[in-house]
C-alpha cells in the first residue's frame, strides 16, 4: 500500500479547481478551504471580504506513485490563469490569487523550477504571478462548499465558469483523468 502526499494549490474560486482535482488520476480526496490569511478559523463570508488574507484553495491528497507532484502542478497552471495578479476572471480580490503553497523543501524546488520553465517559454503572453510559500494552518472550507461541482452541476455558474476549466482540462489531459 502506497502513502499519500498533501498539495495545495490557489488558482481562484475553489470550485473550478476542485471540480478538476476530482477527476486526476492518482488524487485520492480534494477539500476546499483557506490558507494564508491572518485569523483562524475564518469563514467564507470573512474570506469574500479580502480583508483576512486568505486565499480559496484545494488541499489534494494524492498518491505519488499514479501521479507526480510535477504533472499536479502542470495541471494547475494550464487550467487558470496565473499571469493575472488576485483575479481570476471575474472573481476580483486577494482571496483569487494564483498560489502554491509547499508542504516540504522538495515541492517548493520544483515548483520554482516549473514556474520558472513556463516564465521562460512562450506558453505565457505575461509573466506567471503564482506565488509560492511554505504550506500555512489549512482551514477547510464550509460543508456546503465540498463537492460543489458534483452537487450542483446545473447551476449557472457552474455551466458557465466551471464546465469551460473542466473540458479544457478533459481535453489536454485525458491521459491523467481517472477512470
Amino acid at each position: 500500500m502506497s502513502d499519500t502526499s498533501l498539495a495545495t494549490f490557489g488558482g481562484g474560486c475553489f470550485w473550478c479547481t476542485e471540480a478538476i482535482y476530482s477527476e486526476v488520476k492518482g488524487v485520492k480526496s480534494v477539500t476546499s478551504g483557506y490558507a494564508g490569511g491572518k485569523i483562524e478559523n475564518p469563514t467564507y463570508k470573512e474570506v469574500c471580504t479580502g480583508t483576512t488574507g486568505h486565499a480559496e484553495v484545494i488541499q489534494v491528497e494524492f498518491d505519488a506513485d499514479q501521479i507526480s507532484y510535477r504533472d499536479l502542478l502542470t495541471i494547475f497552471f494550464a487550467t487558470h490563469d496565473p499571469t493575472t495578479l488576485n483575479q481570476q476572471g471575474a472573481d476580483m480580490g486577494t482571496q483569487y490569487r494564483s498560489v502554491i503553497f509547499t508542504h516540504d523543501d522538495e515541492q517548493r524546488d520544483v515548483a520554482e523550477q516549473l514556474r520558472n520553465e513556463l516564465d521562460s517559454s512562450d506558453e505565457f503572453a505575461s509573466p506567471i504571478v503564482t506565488q509560492i510559500e511554505p504550506m500555512p494552518t489549512f482551514y477547510p472550507a464550509e460543508d456546503y462548499h465540498q463537492d460543489y461541482y458534483q452537487l450542483n452541476g446545473g447551476q449557472p455558474y457552474c455551466n458557465a465558469v466551471i464546465k469551460p476549466k473542466l473540458d479544457k482540462f478533459r481535453a489536454r489531459f485525458a491521459d491523467k483523468r481517472a477512470e
